[in-house]
């Protein structure tokens, strides 16, 4: 739930401050003997467990390719991942992060969790030598402090502010009256009501609208008939795949074929899923980093090393790119920084980063000086037979800001 309407906002939670601080040995001062140690906090373990379980995968995936390439740091350095569970809750997120920093004494910590904003008071005063990276989905605050030891792999969303990339897109499909679906949290409310503003900046009508659909329901029919009544060409959603997909079904039934668009869904496992492949045929996903399809080398990068890493197509999916993300992030810091720095020169180094775009990954550089941004860009790929295919003219879409 925490990754589709942090998505959707972005396209459009004790010990003493000695043994917090991460006084072990730096990568610099040869007390580690070129060992670094990186935390990784994810959901081991709850409701979350199940769409987390990549988040390891895929930062053990780039760090495993990033010593096979032999370059930059790769023969000084050997980046090994210490576990912490999160337990799917902001307290557990909290212990995990204190596990990693007082027990583990880790070098650095990636984070993977969609509850990190229960431990992100204690990392940025307590542990405030340590780097963390991370996607800054989970809406803590601290993620819009430029001058912390937090340093974000994706854009930090910002509920105040719309993008005129949803618009743009839908205009460019043809679509005339646009149906919203969200949840009740506020992150997914948010994203409608900037959606909503996109497409009404580029005349298009809005049609049926419902924010109050509860996590996990599949009560689907009133959706449905509300989405039909308005006479909605397409359908904008900041809800799960695994929502939609009930949705995408009773729509398909009564006959509705326009266009359906999801936040989430574009990875491995929709297409492991082959219940979910025949549902979701046409489909348009958004993806903020530049989709396996395209064939570029740093896609062929991503895929050929998730292909090592067990996952057969080498289509990423959410929380597998998010671990993959945070990885390059640090393996970027101690390159710009150098191979023997210590954490607090990692972060100095980070924090006047703003070039860093994942190899190519990402369409812009996600900068570390600012959390406000000029544009968007979104990528957009329909699901057609038993793979993704990047839609022309939407590879990607960047939108100004309307608010």
């Amino acid at each position: 739930m925490g990754a589709a309407c942090a998505v959707a906002l972005l396209l459009t939670a004790c010990g003493s401050d000695d043994e917090a601080s991460g006084n072990g040995g730096d990568a610099g001062d040869g007390g580690n003997g070129g060992s670094i140690d990186v935390g990784i906090l994810t959901s081991l373990s709850g409701p979350g467990a199940a769409a987390a379980a990549g988040s390891i995968r895929g930062a053990q995936a780039r760090l495993d390719a990033y010593e096979g390439a032999g370059d930059g740091c790769a023969p000084d350095l050997d980046f090994s991942l210490v576990e912490a569970d999160d337990t799917s809750s902001a307290q557990g997120a909290l212990a995990g992060a204190q596990k990693l920093v007082q027990q583990d004494d880790v070098d650095a910590l990636i984070n993977v969790s969609a509850f990190f904003y229960g431990a992100a008071p204690f990392l940025t005063t307590q542990a405030s030598t340590v780097p963390v990276i991370g996607g800054a989905w989970d809406g803590a605050q601290e993620w819009k402090d430029t001058d912390d030891n937090l340093f974000a792999s994706s854009a930090v969303p910002a509920a105040d502010v719309a993008y005129a990339t949803p618009g743009e897109f839908l205009e460019s499909q043809d679509a005339s009256t646009v149906a919203f679906i969200g949840y009740t949290t506020p992150s997914s409310q948010a994203g409608v009501a900037n959606a909503i503003e996109a497409t009404e900046a580029v005349g298009l009508e809005t049609g049926y609208t419902n924010t109050s659909v509860q996590i996990g329901s599949t009560d689907v029919g009133p959706l449905v008939l509300g989405i039909l009544d308005s006479g909605a060409d397409a359908v904008y959603t900041t809800i799960n795949f695994d929502t939609s997909l009930a949705l995408v079904a009773g729509l398909k039934q009564s006959g509705w074929d326009g266009t359906f668009v999801s936040p989430t869904g574009y990875g491995a496992d929709l297409l492991a899923s082959e219940p979910a492949v025949q549902i979701g045929q046409g489909v348009v996903f958004q993806s903020l980093f530049t989709p396996v399809e395209q064939g570029t080398e740093a896609t062929e990068m991503l895929k050929t090393a998730l292909q090592a890493s067990g996952n057969e197509s080498g289509v990423p999916g959410f929380y597998e790119s998010q671990g993959w993300f945070a990885a390059d992030l640090l393996l970027y810091g101690f390159e710009q920084a150098g191979c023997d720095a210590g954490r607090e020169q990692v972060i100095a180094t980070l924090q006047d980063t703003d070039d860093w775009d994942a190899g190519g990954l990402y369409p812009a550089p996600v900068p570390q000086t600012t959390t406000e941004y000029d544009e968007q860009c979104t990528f957009f790929v329909r699901l057609e037979g038993d793979g993704f295919v990047p839609i022309e003219g939407a590879d990607p879409v960047c939108g100004g800001t309307l608010s």
